[in-house]
């Protein structure tokens, strides 16, 4: 079976789903302003034709509404040939002089994220911080 991506040329499905592992591989676990309290949401990434995908954090002070930063991110994820869902919500403290993360709370659109695996997606992208959560409102 034969397939087009969007240049234009023909190229085996294999092909094709091997650029869309490497979409997905390439789409950073973890993007949130570098200071500050913040909203963030956490999103499940997918290969729109497979069963590939993973979970991903987005937090940024210029959200007003958590569906701001997912009106932000589908649309990226959209032109990798990815598509996205959100698991919920809440807010991130960000502290980097004393390097602590701490994140709690709920979104009222998306519900509440499940900050355990949050907490454990930032640990990855910040080794040497201080990471709690809770399921605290504040």
């Amino acid at each position: 079976m034969w397939s087009s991506p969007h240049d234009g040329t023909w190229a085996p499905c294999a092909a094709v789903s091997a650029t869309m592992t490497a979409a997905l591989t390439a789409v950073s676990d973890v993007e949130i302003d570098p200071d500050g309290a913040f909203k963030y949401i956490l999103l499940k990434v997918k290969i729109k034709t497979g069963d590939e995908h993973k979970v991903i954090v987005r937090g940024t002070k210029t959200a007003e509404y958590h569906n701001h930063i997912f009106e932000k991110v589908n649309p990226e994820m959209e032109s990798l040939g990815l598509e996205c869902t959100c698991l919920g919500g809440g807010k991130i403290e960000h502290n980097s002089k004393e390097k602590k993360l701490r994140v709690f709370g709920a979104s009222t659109g998306y519900g509440k994220a499940d900050h355990s695996i949050t907490a454990e997606k930032l640990k990855q992208s910040f080794k040497d911080y201080e990471i709690t959560w809770s399921d605290d409102k504040k």
